[in-house]
């Protein structure tokens, strides 16, 4: 019985990942080389993941964007104690993407469709590390898609909401503390579900050269009805852990951002977003087993709201060719003692480049490189006593193409 309370506590750790990820959102490889900002920006169809009520303001009739990112990420454990020991993940690559389509209705009204994966994460630690009790793998997706509707208040403030349907997947492999001589017993947990919850901004071209907006994305409820739990166990070992399904839920948490734009001159477009992230929603995580043999858990998470800062910039020079940039600073909401491998979360500094080309007065280009480091973090998980030293970081190329008219 103690070894089956153990895993529990140690699964729902494998969720917290969904929750904060590598949180990078590349959503759009303009807003991404300019330091993730946007909300305060008008980019058209894309405003729908940034700021809805920029939609409303586009200045053309039909807008279309379409792109990808390649994540290669890094993470390195290290302990000294009781002896000197360093584990590197070997990360699938990860292939984030963005949909956006939109069009002017009249002259007040605007709609269109967003398909969006801003969580999602791989992570490979390997089947013998020393933290293979916590996690071996882990593959996490989720797909956001949202009909939006905005409409413009007066020529120069415009309103638009968004519904977010969402359907997140995960699937986790991770050894479990019992063997015998014949091998040691492991799970596979899978799960798919369907979420909602809604995106709303507003957005105000104070002057021909700033503008503002505000944006909030809701709380989405993620709600785990039928998840699998499969076990392969040692013979010997006899049927000490039986398949079983369970049920579960996890908060995403609300984001709310103000976004300022100001063009300098005709050649220079800066921008700054704060973004505040409700992650104080997370405080614990409960899991209902069906199987009598299998305890539920109750784990208590505390997490605590953080704050996004965003600078970015973009420089026209020419007709044909903008150069942009960008650097942000992302706090992690674990608190201490509470740091998992799932999850090795750390103080975040992402720092980014990007270009734009118009190719014609309808079709541009545009690619970003984003780098993200994470500090160095000592700390560990409490209830397992597994403690070192953390590295993370992430290498993000992307690509996109955009057609209006």
């Amino acid at each position: 019985m103690k070894r089956i309370g153990l895993f529990c506590g140690l699964l729902m750790l494998s969720f917290q990942l969904f929750a904060e990820g590598y949180q990078v959102n590349l959503q759009g490889n303009r807003q991404t080389g300019m330091g993730h900002t946007g909300a305060g920006l008008m980019m058209g169809a894309s405003s729908m993941h940034f700021n809805p009520g920029a939609l409303s303001l586009m200045d053309k009739k039909y807008d279309f964007s379409l792109g990808g990112s390649f994540i290669f990420s890094k993470n390195t454990f290290h302990k000294q104690s009781p002896s000197a020991y360093e584990a590197k993940s070997d990360n699938p690559m990860g292939t984030p993407f963005y949909f956006y389509g939109a069009t002017k209705i009249n002259d007040k009204l605007a709609a269109g469709l967003a398909v969006t994966t801003p969580y999602g994460n791989s992570l490979k630690w390997g089947d013998d590390w020393d933290g293979k009790y916590l996690i071996q793998d882990i593959s996490l997706r989720a797909i956001f898609i949202q009909p939006t509707i905005a409409y413009k208040i007066t020529d120069k403030l415009g309103f638009g909401v968004g519904f977010m349907a969402v359907n997140g997947n995960v699937d986790l492999n991770k050894a479990l503390p019992a063997q015998s001589a014949d091998g040691v017993a492991s799970v596979n947990i899978s799960g798919n579900t369907w979420a909602f919850g809604f995106n709303a901004g507003l957005s105000f071209q104070a002057n021909e050269q700033l503008s503002f907006g505000l944006s909030y994305r809701s709380k989405v409820m993620v709600e785990l009805d039928e998840g699998d739990a499969d076990f392969t166990v040692p013979p010997s070992l006899g049927g000490i852990y039986p398949d079983t399904k369970f049920q579960s839920e996890l908060p995403m948490p609300a984001n709310m951002t103000l976004g300022v734009g100001y063009q300098v001159n005709e050649k220079l477009l800066l921008a700054v977003d704060l973004q505040y992230v409700e992650w104080s929603a997370y405080e614990s995580l409960n899991f209902d087993f069906e199987a009598e043999t299998v305890p539920d858990s109750h784990n208590q998470r505390d997490f605590e709201n953080t704050m996004i800062y965003r600078l970015g910039a973009e420089y026209t020079l020419n007709e044909k060719f903008q150069f942009r940039g960008g650097v942000y600073y992302d706090s992690t909401p674990i608190p201490e003692d509470l740091l998992t491998p799932e999850t090795p979360g750390t103080n975040k500094i992402g720092m980014s480049l990007g270009c734009g080309y118009q190719i014609n007065d309808k079709l541009s280009l545009d690619a970003s490189l984003l780098y993200i480091h994470g500090n160095k973090r000592e700390d560990g998980y409490a209830p397992t006593n597994f403690y070192g030293t953390y590295y993370t970081n992430a290498v993000i190329p992307g690509i996109g193409i955009n057609y209006s008219f």
